[in-house]
């Protein structure tokens, strides 16, 4: 594709987490014509850095993460930009029945099961192959790996465009009847990453969904619940201050938000996030019927977590996890992530910059 170029260097080396042999982790840099670039490494699929210009041109990194793939090993490491994996987000009681089998899964969050488990695919290397402009990261996970049923062949594939599109798509097939709900997890700050809450607050977000999955200590009842009157009524654009601390029961968001219209096939608009600052806008498609909107909640309140440019603190970061809703193993009314033998699992979205005009 004119005007895109992905190019490849070492990122650093690591210890394969099945294997234990010393592995090679690779970088995957694209830039077009309007200064946009993306780095990934294979490591966990993570999305490493976001680079945009702002109105006057001025380059920013708008992403959490780490210099170094030694901070990509580390417990204080929150998913930041990872590929999410088999299932993001939770699953109740850290257990599930298939097909007439119960499955009980790793608790690593609480009394549930978090994104994908303790060794989740954001902790393995992927395969890489590049074609062009585009690159693909495949993984095998093995038959009750995290113990979920099936052989299930999993391919990503990133694309940067030439109109600062960032295009994830997510292809999946099983051997057994499993769930599948994948997701990226990368947390943006439209300022700049280093700028912290004070920038973020003046974040204004808007988002697609008159509902969201009503939860009980971050665990869906079943229930959708109407936005209408409520601090996650974001279907006008909202600044972020004036609502995050409004949420019930809750330090911000960690929500389930339900999409209205759109089909199951075409990407529809999810949300979008513009910074008046900088006048950075992101705008999120996907042909999923959530997002996860997360404003960074937990992470640290002091200067304890060294991140790229500056300390990773407590709503220094947004989140927007396209997603199928939380849970639904458990809940027959939520969107199914379930996938038989002979389907694909297919997801695709589209992370958008531009500077507002």
């Amino acid at each position: 594709m004119s005007g895109v170029k992905l190019t490849k260097d070492v990122f650093g080396e690591i210890k394969d987490s099945k294997t234990r042999q010393i592995k090679t982790v690779s970088r995957f840099t694209w830039t077009n014509a309007n200064k946009v670039s993306v780095q990934v490494i294979n490591y966990g699929g993570y999305i490493t850095s976001i680079k945009v210009p702002d109105k006057n041109g001025k380059i920013d990194d708008i992403t959490i993460g780490f210099k170094d793939i030694e901070s990509y090993l580390k417990p204080e490491n929150r998913y930041f930009g990872a590929t999410i994996g088999r299932v993001a987000n939770r699953i109740g009681k850290a257990k599930m029945e298939i097909d007439g089998i119960v499955y009980g899964l790793a608790a690593n969050n609480g009394e549930n099961h978090l994104h994908g488990g303790v060794v989740g695919f954001d902790k393995v290397i992927w395969d890489a192959t590049m074609k062009g402009t585009k690159l693909t990261l495949s993984y095998h996970s093995a038959d009750l790996e995290e113990n979920y049923p099936g052989d299930l062949i999993t391919n990503v594939t990133f694309e940067l465009t030439n109109e600062s599109e960032f295009i994830i798509d997510y292809k999946a097939v099983t051997t057994k009847i499993c769930p599948v709900n994948m997701t990226n997890h990368s947390y943006f700050n439209l300022a700049g990453n280093g700028t912290g809450a004070e920038e973020l607050y003046k974040h204004i977000v808007c988002i697609n969904a008159d509902k969201i999955t009503e939860v009980v200590e971050a665990i869906p009842t079943g229930k959708l619940t109407s936005v209408l009157g409520t601090a996650f009524d974001l279907r006008v654009p909202t600044e972020l201050g004036q609502v995050i601390n409004k949420v019930p029961n809750a330090p911000g968001f960690d929500h389930n938000f339900c999409i209205s219209k759109g089909s199951k096939q075409d990407n529809a608009f999810l949300a979008s996030v513009y910074h008046p600052g900088s006048e950075r806008v992101m705008e999120v498609y996907s042909n999923q019927p959530g997002v996860q909107f997360y404003t960074g909640n937990f992470l640290p309140k002091e200067d304890v977590l060294k991140g790229k440019d500056g300390f990773i603190k407590k709503h220094g970061a947004l989140c927007l996890e396209t997603q199928k809703y939380p849970d639904s193993v458990h809940h027959d009314n939520f969107p199914t992530t379930i996938i038989y033998p002979g389907e694909q699992y297919h997801h695709s979205v589209i992370f958008k910059f531009f500077v507002k005009t």
